[in-house]
């Protein structure tokens, strides 16, 4: 079977009376999503940062890019697998860490679901810090499906020592450290409704169920103290004084997030890092700062100089499948997809998110199969052309 078979499920279900119970349509799925969120949610999954013009621009930039077709290439097998620090994937799609996904369930364990939602599509999940069960919990629902963990490194070392050895124990495979959300950024948005769910204990228990932490907060802290707690130790400010102590704390490879700069993917790593994620937070941290898909391919050149074995991983404004196929001959060597899945949860559950990265892959091999790129090692930047209007 090919992932573009999906389309052939769809349609015998249809036949036998069966229409589609999810959206295919971005907006669509945004909106339902939305309309059975809570309102304080809403803000917070679909805003971005001031204007919000960095975040329209990770969405637009894929349509400055053209895949050219190519014919009498027709393969009826397509291969889309990659291989991310020794272990083969079926697939080129990880699911972003979203630190607010474990809320967007109506039982409040969005996380565990998302791991369920890797083990069925075989898409990794890299969880969150900011989860709403412990890190342990969530991991063991991914069945066969590798995951990695994301770490907001805390201020207090000891802390950050013990949420990594956890994700070590657990059996996390790679360490994914986030750098641009020390602080949070301008979100008018969220300003507007006062809403950040971690002031009000949301999203908290990887800390909660720290033993370091529970020695911060002290015996039987009330629901203040554990808030007030993390506010004072969240949001180190990573530099490259960091990097040296990160690498020495874990043997698990270190993939930076947030890298757009060529001179800080060749810097780091040559200075310990093992992977580069490239990626502006959706547009939630920074704006004013273009689309991540255009600092793609100087990352990717400069990623491949210091060290042609690293994985360079990309999110920001992924929404379809052709948007995959354009990342990945730009460089990436996966694709993460942030808001659709999260959107998919909350309109359907597993099975919403299972739909929407199911036809994600679909439709990026259907176009493979159709434009005659069979293979991954097919997409390179010669299959694309820029387009000047």
């Amino acid at each position: 079977m090919t992932f573009g078979d999906y389309q052939i499920e769809l349609y015998l279900g249809a036949l036998g009376g069966v229409l589609p119970a999810h959206p295919f349509d971005y907006t669509e799925l945004e909106a339902s999503a939305l309309a059975v969120l809570p309102p304080e949610l809403r803000t917070y999954v679909a805003g971005g940062a001031g204007r919000e013009s960095t975040q329209r621009a990770n969405v637009t930039a894929f349509e400055k890019w053209a895949i050219i077709p190519r014919m009498l290439r027709a393969s009826t097998e397509r291969d889309l697998s990659v291989e991310l620090f020794g272990k083969r994937l079926s697939t080129p799609l990880m699911m972003a860490p979203v630190g607010v996904v474990g809320l967007c369930t109506p039982d409040q364990h969005g996380d565990i679901h998302t791991a369920e939602v890797s083990a069925a599509t075989g898409v990794p999940m890299i969880g969150s810090t900011l989860m709403s069960d412990p890190l342990e919990d969530v991991v063991g629902h991914t069945g066969e499906t590798p995951s990695w963990f994301q770490l907001y490194t805390p201020k207090n070392r000891e802390l950050a020592e013990s949420l990594i050895r956890r994700a070590e124990a657990a059996g996390y495979d790679a360490l994914v450290v986030t750098l641009d959300t020390w602080v949070p950024g301008w979100r008018p948005r969220d300003l507007a409704s006062g809403n950040f769910p971690q002031l009000r204990g949301k999203a908290l228990a990887n800390y909660t169920s720290d033993p370091v932490f529970q020695e911060m907060c002290g015996p039987n802290p009330d629901p203040g103290t554990v808030v007030f707690t993390w506010v004072g130790t969240f949001g180190h400010p990573f530099t490259w004084d960091d990097l040296p102590w990160l690498r020495s704390v874990t043997d698990l490879p270190i993939v930076l997030k947030g890298i757009c700069h060529p001179d800080d993917a060749r810097r780091a790593l040559g200075e310990g890092a093992d992977g580069i994620y490239c990626s502006n937070h959706g547009g939630r941290q920074a704006d004013g700062g273009g689309a991540a898909l255009d600092w793609l391919p100087d990352v990717v050149e400069a990623s491949a100089q210091a060290n042609a074995d690293a994985p360079v991983i990309f999110d920001s404004g992924v929404r379809s499948g052709s948007d995959v196929v354009k990342a990945l001959a730009l460089g990436a060597s996966a694709v993460a997809i942030g808001r659709p899945y999260v959107y998919g949860l909350a309109h359907g559950g597993v099975p919403g998110a299972v739909h929407v990265l199911r036809s994600l892959l679909a439709e990026a091999d259907l176009i493979m199969a159709v434009d005659g790129y069979p293979a991954r090692a097919d997409l390179t930047p010669d299959i694309l052309r820029r387009l000047t209007s």
